[in-house]
């Protein structure tokens, strides 16, 4: 059982446990998605903390200016690298496989 789990990683290869090979169109859709919300998440929940420190300064942020200007360009720029990215590991394991 091993055995056959390494071989098949060290066929596609694989990038933080997950198996380039063999995705279906659902699955490379949806982890392009999830990277994007997974983006959203983290780097407004950073803005928020950052405008927190700068509201104990003394200063008065706007913090939904946060989703606007950090939230949502990060995550579209995660979705239009992830989506081509597993797009194409789709498409070579659809078309291309041996």
């Amino acid at each position: 059982m091993m055995h056959s789990i390494q071989n098949s990683r060290a066929a596609g290869g694989a990038v933080f446990g997950f198996p380039l090979r063999g995705f279906g169109l659902f699955s490379s859709l949806l982890l392009s998605f999830a990277s994007a919300l997974f983006t959203f998440c983290i780097t407004t929940m950073v803005a928020i903390f950052v405008l927190l420190a700068w509201r104990f300064a003394g200063h008065n942020p706007n913090f939904a200016d946060t989703y606007l200007y950090v939230g949502l360009p990060s995550a579209l720029l995660v979705l239009a690298v992830a989506l081509p990215f597993f797009i194409a590991v789709w498409i070579r394991a659809k078309f291309f496989q041996k």
